[in-house]
């Protein structure tokens, strides 16, 4: 898995999505390259911007943590079509140069803080996690839907 936290990845994630443009249609599923980039900010925002998202119930951070957890956090890539959380779904277009822009900045914003930042520190769903965890579900959110859009 690559290393988020890592200059050169980081600066490969910016490069890939510097490679879109508004036209870039999705390989599979039903987003547009504005949706999907809205899309990838919503991880970030849960971190950077919690108050923009209402937090799980009880019973739902339980099934969160104990079933959805581990396919976000492990290694193994999402296979194409996935469900999305409700809290994900984009329905509405947007301007891609703003959300190119704002996941750019998240981005950079992770990478500066590094891991050590991030050892321990809760998840808006899933409690807390190992930095680990976290590179897991950025880097394996980020190459699926950069890939979903040939880049």
């Amino acid at each position: 898995m690559e290393n988020v936290f890592d200059a050169k990845v980081a600066q490969n994630y910016i490069d890939r999505i510097n490679n879109l443009v508004e036209e870039t249609h999705g390989l599979w599923g039903r987003m547009t390259v504005d949706q999907m980039l809205a899309h990838c900010c919503v991880s970030y925002e849960m971190v950077y911007e919690p108050e923009r998202h209402k937090k799980p119930g009880a019973i739902a951070k339980f099934i969160l943590k104990n079933f959805v957890k581990p396919k976000v956090v492990s290694e193994k890539a999402y296979p194409h079509d996935s469900p999305t959380a409700p809290q994900f779904l984009i329905k509405e277009r947007k301007n891609f140069e703003e959300e190119k822009k704002r996941l750019i900045g998240y981005i950079q914003k992770t990478q500066q803080l590094g891991a050590e930042a991030f050892d321990g520190k809760e998840s808006f769903s899933f409690g807390k996690l190992k930095s680990q965890e976290w590179n897991n579900m950025f880097a394996k959110h980020l190459n699926h839907h950069l890939s979903q859009f040939g880049v």
